[in-house]
């Protein structure tokens, strides 16, 4: 499957109509149409439906979609990488996933200072969850990332950053909790409980609580925190997170209060084992070294 169909599919994914797509394409609507069908045919299903006018997807459609997005970046993201070599060392591009954290605050000193000595050198920060940036640094369209340990560490190389993430539980001011300045495993029997759907987190939070996953009050899951604060401020649960999650958070109607026994875990700086990094890669990796080890 060539890219050049994956480009004329995602154009008109994005732009809605043939018309518009060729516009955008600079080729003819037949050239397009005829170039659509082929790759119908070639995957042996429809990508779109007519609406009005406008191209829908259809449910295959939705999915080669996610495909051709992922598979498109990566290729940008090679010929840039690429085209990066051709030119000084350090008028590079790279890309770097970073977790809602108190570390993020370490990234943007880092950054700053490396912008600064490279003024040519171009990032991209991708902001998410640990399972959604963990997922994009395995199919190659990161370069780097932040993430909050617990994690499967096996296929990563990583550097420990300096501050500690203190786990805690979000609750609303006017709970019975929150009279408390600290939850132990016997405040939250029978608290109804949101917490990350992160199989090690849940585990994590299990050997501390000594009760089984499966018999955790558990209300319900979530990824990114910012969803939360109306769940715990409307009494739904109280929610297991880390203090830098919500620090910069002003909200009087929530409170953060930590655990004890203390649970301290460690953002890390990872990147896949064996992969051939760019040279600004190396050397923003060179400077965590230099600082964190």
């Amino acid at each position: 499957m060539e890219i050049r169909l994956l480009k004329y599919f995602y154009t008109i994914a994005e732009e809605g109509t043939i018309s518009q797509a060729a516009e955008v394409l600079h080729i003819t609507q037949p050239t397009l149409s005829r170039q659509l069908k082929e790759l119908e045919d070639e995957l042996g299903t429809a990508l779109f439906t007519r609406d009005n006018r406008k191209m829908v997807l259809t449910e295959a459609g939705r999915f080669f979609k996610s495909r051709a997005e992922e598979i498109l970046s990566l290729t940008d993201q090679t010929m840039q990488a690429f085209e990066d070599r051709k030119k000084h060392l350090f008028s590079g591009h790279f890309t770097i996933g970073c977790v809602e954290a108190d570390n993020s605050d370490t990234l943007s000193l880092m950054l700053e200072e490396f912008i600064n000595d490279y003024p040519d050198v171009r990032f991209h920060i991708h902001s998410g969850t640990g399972d959604d940036i963990s997922d994009r640094l395995e199919k190659g369209l990161l370069d780097l990332a932040i993430l909050i340990e617990p994690i499967e560490i096996e296929k990563y190389e990583k550097i420990v950053l300096p501050r500690k993430e203190t786990w805690g539980f979000l609750t609303s001011a006017d709970s019975f909790l929150a009279h408390k300045e600290e939850i132990t495993p016997e405040d939250i029997k029978g608290v109804p409980l949101l917490i990350s759907k992160r199989p090690e987190v849940q585990q994590m939070f299990s050997q501390w609580s000594k009760t089984p996953v499966e018999e955790l009050p558990i209300v319900g899951t979530y990824n990114l925190i910012f969803n939360v604060f109306s769940l715990v401020e409307n009494h739904v649960g109280s929610a297991l997170t880390v203090s830098g999650a919500v620090g910069q958070r002003r909200n009087e109607a929530i409170k953060f209060l930590p655990l004890v026994p203390q649970i301290e875990t460690s953002c890390v700086l990872v990147w896949k084992k064996n992969r051939v990094l760019s040279p600004v890669v190396i050397e923003f990796i060179r400077r965590f070294r230099d600082s964190f080890q």
